[in-house]
C-alpha cells in the first residue's frame, strides 16, 4: 500500500518577504520573466497614486515588463485596511491562477502577509468612549508613549506598528482595553474568520545576511530619493490642500520626515538623517516579524538568491 501523502490539489502562490531595500523587486521581476508568475504587491504605501519616488514604485518599464497589482489604487487622502487588502489580493490571486498563473506576492508590510495567512480575527467593535480617551492621551503624550504602553502589553503587536502609527497603536490599545488580552493573543488563537487559504504556499525571503550590507543599501536608497525628486514630491502632494500629517499616506517612511522638513520642523540634514534611521528601524521591525514566520527560506545576496528561487519553485511545482 502507497503510504506517501495525498498531493495538495490546492493551487500554488509564492510569498516573497524581506525588509525594506532588500531587492525583492528585483527578483520578483526575475521572475516573472522566467516563470507563469504574476505579481501582487504587499505594500501599504505603493497603494498610493503620486507616492512613487519615496516607496520605491517601480517604474513604467518595469511595470511593462511585469505588471503589479495593488499599486496605485487609492488616493493619498483615503486609508486602507488590512481586511480589504486581504479581499483584493484574494481576487487577483484567484484570476492568476485561473490564467495559469503562480500569484507572486511581494513587498514588506507584514501585517498584510499575516492577514493574507491567518485570516482575519474576530476583534471586538470599536469602543466610542475609549477610543477618544486614547486620542486625547496620543495627542497629550505624543503617539510615542502610547507605543511604549503598547509594548508593555502586546509586544508582538507593538512590533509590527510604528510608534507615528496612531490609527493601528490607538486599535490595539482599544482591544487591550475592551478585552482584556493582547490583540496578537486573540488572533493567535485562531480565533479568525477565512483564515483557511485556499493556496499552498512557497515562502521566500530576500535578505542581506549581513545587516550592515541592509543599512548601507538603506542610505544609498534614500539619498538617492532625494536626488531624484522627493521634496518636490511631497511638496506636490501638500499643495492639493486635503492632505493632513495623520493621514497614513502622509505618514510613510520617507514622506513623514520630508513633510517635516517642508513644514519647516527639521533643517535638510535632520530630515536626512531622520528618514534613515526611519527606515532602518523600519527594517528591524520588518525582521522581528520574519524570524517568527515558520517554512521561510532565505535567500541571501552570497547564495545566488534568483538560482535558489526558481531551484525551490521547481521543487515545490514538481512535487504538490
Amino acid at each position: 500500500m502507497d503510504s506517501s501523502p495525498a498531493p495538495d490539489p490546492r493551487p500554488l502562490a509564492i510569498l516573497l518577504m524581506g525588509p525594506t531595500a532588500a531587492g525583492k523587486t528585483e527578483l520578483a521581476v526575475e521572475l516573472v520573466r522566467r516563470l507563469p508568475c504574476a505579481i501582487v504587491s504587499v505594500d501599504s504605501a505603493m497603494i498610493y497614486r503620486g507616492l512613487d519616488i519615496g516607496t520605491a514604485k517601480p517604474g513604467p518599464a518595469v511595470l511593462a515588463a511585469a505588471p503589479h497589482r495593488l499599486i496605485d489604487i487609492l488616493d493619498p487622502c483615503e486609508s486602507y485596511s488590512t481586511a480589504r487588502f486581504r479581499t483584493e489580493a484574494l481576487a487577483a490571486m484567484g484570476e492568476i491562477s485561473a490564467g495559469g498563473g503562480i500569484p507572486l506576492l511581494v513587498g514588506g508590510t507584514m501585517l498584510y502577509f499575516r492577514g493574507l495567512q491567518q485570516g482575519l480575527a474576530r476583534l471586538p467593535d470599536a469602543d466610542a468612549p475609549i477610543r477618544a480617551a486614547l486620542l486625547a492621551e496620543g495627542e497629550r503624550l505624543g503617539w510615542a508613549a502610547l507605543h511604549r504602553r503598547l509594548s508593555l502589553v502586546d509586544p508582538p503587536t507593538a512590533a509590527l506598528v510604528h510608534p507615528n502609527d496612531p490609527q493601528r497603536i490607538q486599535r490595539a490599545l482599544e482591544v487591550y482595553a475592551v478585552t482584556g488580552e493582547p490583540m496578537s493573543t486573540l488572533i493567535g488563537r485562531g480565533n479568525a474568520e477565512g483564515g483557511d487559504l485556499p493556496y499552498r504556499l512557497l515562502k521566500l525571503v530576500r535578505s542581506p545576511t549581513d545587516r550592515q550590507t541592509l543599512h548601507g543599501r538603506i542610505e544609498r536608497r534614500f539619498r538617492a530619493m532625494l536626488e531624484q525628486g522627493l521634496v518636490a514630491e511631497v511638496q506636490g502632494l501638500w499643495a492639493r490642500g486635503d492632505l493632513t500629517t495623520e493621514l497614513p499616506s502622509m505618514r510613510c517612511v520617507g514622506y513623514r520626515q520630508v513633510l517635516k522638513f517642508l513644514l519647516g520642523e527639521y533643517s535638510f540634514d535632520e530630515m536626512l538623517h531622520r528618514g534613515i534611521i526611519a527606515t532602518r528601524q523600519l527594517a528591524k521591525r520588518q525582521f522581528t516579524w520574519l524570524r517568527a514566520e515558520a517554512d521561510c527560506h532565505w535567500l541571501a545576496d552570497e547564495g545566488e538568491p534568483l538560482a535558489r528561487a526558481l531551484a525551490l519553485i521547481a521543487a515545490r511545482r514538481d512535487r504538490p
